[in-house]
């Protein structure tokens, strides 16, 4: 009999998580606090499962608490729960502090990250205009002004090869408008997931991305 498949990605095993210990961990909704050690009590509670191994594991629960929605959900005085769903410890003001630091840091950066990019966006618009607004003033009057056509857009982002296709590849990706900077921390058939500079991990496909200049 042929062995089950192992978990490839992050999103697979946060899945795995939620439909195993649904007191403890959800894919949407609320999230709530972990007990501190929750790791290893996974751990002893998988022995039987050949799907998932354990560095797959610890980065998806470092995924997991990185995310927002958990990140909100740390505050002080609130209980962590088991794998059970049963209240552990009481969240102190240190840890909740931190938590909401590091929540409203990974938030600012993103903002960071648009406005930088509208801003770009908008001088490259001012930029033509200007040019435009100078061939019409320096033309002799009543000579028709052709306006100045655009520069060339540069050559597209190189895309990835099968070779540089790996975890730990640097790379461009568009989320929104914008291509933003990005880690690639798991590749899987069904896509490829990146970590952004925020903390943030999506899932994309492998057109979506490309190679960062660095």
């Amino acid at each position: 009999m042929d062995s089950p498949e192992k978990f490839s990605s992050s999103k697979e095993v946060i899945g795995f998580l939620a439909e195993t210990f649904p007191a403890c961990f959800s894919i949407e909704g609320e999230a709530k606090p972990l007990k501190i050690g929750i790791f290893q009590d996974i751990a002893e509670q998988i022995t039987e499962e050949p799907r998932l191994s354990k560095t797959l594991l610890r980065l998806s629960l470092r995924h997991y608490t990185n995310s927002w929605r958990y990140l909100h959900s740390i505050k002080e005085g609130a209980h962590r729960v088991n794998l059970a769903g049963e209240n552990d410890a009481v969240i102190d003001k240190e840890h909740a502090e931190h938590a909401q630091l590091q929540l409203k840091e990974s938030k600012q950066k993103v903002a960071e990250r648009r406005k930088a990019d509208n801003a770009k966006n908008n001088n490259v618009k001012k930029s033509y205009k200007k040019n435009d607004d100078k061939s019409a003033d320096s033309a002799p009057k009543g000579t028709k002004v052709a306006h100045t056509k655009p520069k060339k857009k540069a050559p597209p982002a190189k895309k990835l090869s099968d070779e540089e296709l790996k975890v730990g590849t640097q790379v461009t990706v568009k989320v929104g408008k914008s291509p933003m900077p990005a880690t690639i921390t798991d590749v899987a058939k069904d896509g490829i997931q990146v970590q952004l500079v925020s903390g943030m991990v999506v899932k994309v496909q492998k057109d979506n991305l490309r190679l960062a200049n660095i």
